[in-house]
């Protein structure tokens, strides 16, 4: 079990009774950590203390978990930006979620920043923001930010029976987990086994339910994507580094949805000589970049060095532009190959 300190549980439920409409934002491109972490509180302070509450999402969600929210519930700013400005203005309490700054929003960053109620930050991510914050919930010691959720929630006062939780939090603060840890294949603490003993034996989570609606419901594109992806694109240095770039010509050959390329970056560590793994995606003039990496080999410092980004030591995200960091969109494999190389003799050194 994890603790807090308990003047921040004190002012924590403070906030939640005194709310009568609720933010609740997470980043670009949701994966299942941060809709289900959305999606679990969301659905906790509906019953705890009927509050009007939204998700804040700035782009759609993947419809893979589909199965994680209502749309009513989300309101997708890139579709309709007045009503995420009238949604955050008119809150008196700010969730972010899995997020470590309000940077990380994109277009809804500007409205959060001007809101001037409370604002919780609730996040497993390096380098949290706090000054833009009332309370803050962050450390990298846990699995996801569904786990650091559980442990809060568990800790507030009057609702220490996760069997009294709405189904619907449980079940998402299961699946959120089960994504961020790659079905307990990475970034797995003791806490996380006790949550999850937790969520299955007093919440009655339905755990195959989860793993069926995760991994037994793709669509035929992503596998035949799959296939381009390790016949054709992966490429592996003499440095050990794997990695591969879907342009956007490829995305739409293959007819792809919003996360039906979710965990091509994984694949290649299972190769015994890989030490890093990168996947590029192209989107609307930009590349989507993904790091993976063995124990030992700092994803996020060569996300931050070389990709405008970071996040977890063997997991991270960032970006790389065109021409600003390379001449054009054909050059990516060349700078992948030349940055990882001086990359890794920089770390060994």
């Amino acid at each position: 079990m994890i603790s807090f300190d308990a003047s921040l549980l004190s002012r924590l439920a403070s906030f939640m009774e005194d709310a009568r409409q609720v933010t609740i934002a997470i980043h670009t491109h949701p994966d299942g950590d941060a809709l289900g972490s959305a999606e679990a509180l969301r659905c906790f302070l509906l019953q705890e203390y009927d509050v009007a509450v939204r998700i804040v999402s700035p782009d759609r969600c993947p419809l893979s978990l589909g199965f994680l929210y209502d749309e009513d519930s989300v309101i997708v700013a890139c579709d309709r930006p007045d009503a995420t400005m009238r949604w955050i203005d008119g809150s008196d309490l700010i969730f972010c979620l899995d997020i470590n700054g309000f940077g990380r929003t994109a277009q809804v960053e500007p409205y959060l920043r001007k809101a001037e109620c409370r604002k919780v930050l609730v996040d497993h991510h390096l380098e949290p923001e706090v000054r833009d914050f009332d309370i803050v919930f962050s450390t990298t010691e846990v699995s996801s930010t569904c786990e650091l959720l559980f442990w809060i929630l568990l800790s507030v006062p009057g609702s220490q029976d996760v069997g009294d939780w709405p189904c619907r939090s449980t079940m998402s603060l299961m699946t959120g987990m089960t994504t961020d840890t790659n079905n307990f294949a990475n970034s797995v603490f003791p806490s996380t086994f006790e949550m999850a003993s937790m969520l299955i034996g007093g919440g009655g989570v339905d755990r195959n339910y989860i793993l069926s609606k995760l991994y037994s419901e793709y669509r035929e594109n992503r596998f035949r994507a799959m296939g381009d992806f390790l016949q054709d694109k992966l490429k592996i240095t003499d440095k050990g580094v794997a990695y591969a770039v879907f342009r956007a010509e490829d995305w739409h050959r293959f007819g792809l949805m919003e996360g039906e390329t979710e965990g091509f970056v994984n694949i290649p560590l299972g190769i015994e000589k890989v030490k890093m793994s990168i996947f590029l995606r192209e989107e609307n003039g930009v590349f989507r970049v993904s790091i993976r990496s063995k124990k030992g080999w700092s994803a996020n410092l060569l996300a931050s060095r070389y990709f405008h980004g970071g996040g977890h030591e063997c997991a991270s995200g960032g970006r790389l532009r065109y021409p600003e960091d390379i001449a054009d969109r054909c050059a990516a494999e060349a700078y992948i190959e030349d940055v990882t190389a001086r990359f890794l003799q920089e770390f060994v050194s």
